[in-house]
């Protein structure tokens, strides 16, 4: 098990109850999915790795260009294809249609049989949530967060 995991899982735990608001990165005050993440990087490593350019509702979905999947590989360390997450505190990035690009992230929490994960989600703000299989068979990445931290 992870030390740095089990931290961003802490960490994003801290985050539930922030309602959701898109491109906001504020613990208590509002979020969208990547701002958890970048919220959580932060808590890890101090500054965020880079400046994230104003994004839309659909992302990339128009160009159909991976952008969020090309900044997790930036950054994170790329774990094999599996059904689900290992460890908790994998970074799990979501395909949320079929044929769509992947444009949803959560932090996972609890592994095996009650498996959940960490996300902001609209109209619900940051929760935890079960992974049940609707949701587990629209991850297409897996990622860890670098070891260190502060």
């Amino acid at each position: 098990m992870s030390a740095i995991g089990l931290r961003a899982v802490a960490i994003a735990r801290d985050w539930i109850g922030t309602p959701y608001r898109h491109q906001v990165s504020v613990q208590g005050a509002g979020t969208d999915c990547l701002g958890l993440l970048r919220g959580v990087w932060r808590a890890l490593y101090g500054a965020e790795p880079e400046l994230v350019p104003p994004y839309t509702a659909d992302w990339s979905e128009p160009a159909r260009e991976e952008v969020l999947w090309r900044a997790a590989a930036r950054h994170l360390l790329a774990l094999p294809p599996a059904p689900g997450p290992e460890r908790p505190g994998e970074v799990l990035l979501f395909r949320m249609r079929h044929g769509a690009v992947a444009k949803h992230l959560g932090i996972a929490a609890e592994i095996g049989a009650g498996a959940s994960f960490v996300h902001a989600y609209t109209g619900h703000g940051v929760v935890e949530s079960p992974l049940s299989e609707p949701w587990a068979r629209r991850i297409v990445a897996r990622f860890q967060f670098p070891e260190g931290g502060r």
